[in-house]
């Protein structure tokens, strides 16, 4: 957790008894909560049954063997909420660089790695992508619903922002989650990709919330940029799929007395 103080201030030193009872300046009070998406609310569903499924919709059974064995190749020349590629071609370079500013390129840049590893079935790296597009792709984290819930009745406004090339929304209404959230900052829509200040300061603007009066959840230091912005900052680890990764210390900070 990273606080930003309302002005700065030169260091204070003692210089006597009143100095060591005098409080401090009050904290304000969080008013927002930002969210980051992968990592943080939710994760990829395990990669061996990212691999099944996309099979299944290709029309093909997969033996659980020869699925992990693809899952672990897929994973090296890299997957959309998985490990960075090991290598990206440079066919695929200008659309990797543009993945989370346009769908496009999120896409290209992502069916292009998966079809690096020949799998040896029709349509295959399509199908990988599509789970990404859909619910049952994703795992949100235990306590999500609470924590959103617990900030919306407690009057505290919530914003989901991501780097992400596609439309999240669709995911929160099918979660039954989308009336505790107050507003999206995307990447591809806002034309900024975190730790650049100005998707934070857009989210904030959405919420009509002061920075300085704005909580930024997240798990990377992409997702600690927010400082720059004047939010104060909480980090969790990042968890596997349906593994418990904190989220709960938000309501200790965001509604504390």
């Amino acid at each position: 957790m990273h606080d930003v103080p309302d002005h700065a201030q030169p260091p204070h030193v003692p210089s006597g008894a009143d100095d060591a009872v005098r409080p401090g300046p009050p904290r304000r009070a969080v008013e927002a909560v930002l969210f980051d998406f992968h990592g943080t609310l939710a994760q990829v569903e395990e990669p061996r049954e990212w691999v099944l499924q996309a099979a299944a919709a290709c029309g093909v059974t997969l033996e659980r063997m020869r699925a992990t064995a693809l899952a672990d190749r897929l994973l090296t020349a890299g997957r959309a909420g998985g490990p960075m590629p090991a290598r990206v071609p440079p066919r695929l370079a200008e659309l990797w660089a543009d993945r989370d500013l346009y769908p496009y390129a999120h896409r290209g840049a992502y069916t292009g790695l998966a079809e690096t590893v020949d799998a040896g079935i029709e349509g295959f790296a399509e199908a990988l992508y599509e789970r990404l597009l859909v619910p049952e792709g994703w795992v949100p984290y235990p306590g999500v619903e609470a924590t959103l819930g617990a900030l919306h009745k407690a009057g505290v406004k919530v914003a989901v922002v991501s780097n992400i090339g596609f439309d999240l929304r669709p995911l929160f209404a099918a979660w039954g989650l989308d009336g505790l959230i107050d507003a999206y900052a995307l990447s591809y829509e806002v034309g900024r990709c975190k730790p650049d200040p100005g998707i934070f300061l857009r989210a904030c603007g959405m919420l009509g919330v002061d920075p300085e009066r704005t909580l930024m959840v997240g798990d990377t230091p992409a997702d600690a940029g927010a400082v720059n912005a004047g939010c104060s900052v909480l980090v969790l680890p990042c968890a596997d799929p349906g593994r418990e990764n904190g989220l709960g210390a938000v309501l200790d900070l965001a509604l504390r007395d």
